[in-house]
């Protein structure tokens, strides 16, 4: 009786740690959406400095139907530039907020991507991302700006607009990270004296 009440104990806990990953494995691949800078600089253009970045963005299905059926999404680029303090908070410079949205026009079967104005329409939802995902030339302080003896930082994040969703989508987001989708906030020291 003792050999098989252990045995039995032995394949539910099997059982149990099986059922575990499976459910663990399926939470993982549902709520995939994930936002990851991956590198960020500034360079000096006549009097002003532009912002390069790169960032690894990846939709969850969910996230993916929604925009078939005509919801759209708009992203927050949040730039820092700040000079750091020993003792007390640290000195912002400058903030520079850029806002780009994603949708899709279910006519024409072509994604938009609206960047300062400017509207670029793409083939697939894969180049949608892959070109959200790229930051070039952002204008995001001026020379008179910056003085030259004092050190500097920049930060930089991108987000998911939480409140711009449908109240639906908003109300379920709170619940859920199917609808949350906010980068790290990658820090560098950039090189202004060039």
């Amino acid at each position: 009786m003792m050999v098989f009440s252990m045995l039995c104990y032995k394949r539910i806990k099997q059982l149990f740690c099986v059922l575990g990953l499976v459910l663990f494995a399926s939470t993982c691949v549902a709520a995939s959406n994930s936002l990851h800078i991956r590198s960020a600089n500034i360079i000096s253009y006549e009097d002003e400095f532009l912002l390069n970045a790169d960032a690894e963005i990846n939709f969850s299905k969910e996230m993916e139907k929604a925009i078939l059926k005509g919801f759209t999404f708009n992203f927050i680029i949040e730039f820092q530039l700040f000079s750091p303090r020993t003792y007390w908070f640290d000195d912002e410079i400058v903030t520079t907020v850029q806002q780009v949205s994603l949708s899709y026009h279910a006519l024409t079967k072509q994604y938009i991507l609206v960047r300062n104005e400017q509207q670029r329409t793409l083939a697939t939802l894969d180049e949608a991302i892959e070109d959200l995902s790229v930051i070039q030339d952002l204008k995001v302080f001026q020379k008179k700006d910056i003085e030259k003896d004092r050190p500097y930082k920049a930060a930089l994040m991108m987000r998911l607009d939480h409140k711009s969703l449908p109240k639906a989508m908003q109300v379920e987001g709170m619940s859920s990270n199917e609808w949350k989708m906010s980068s790290q906030r990658f820090e560098w020291v950039p090189n202004l004296l060039k």
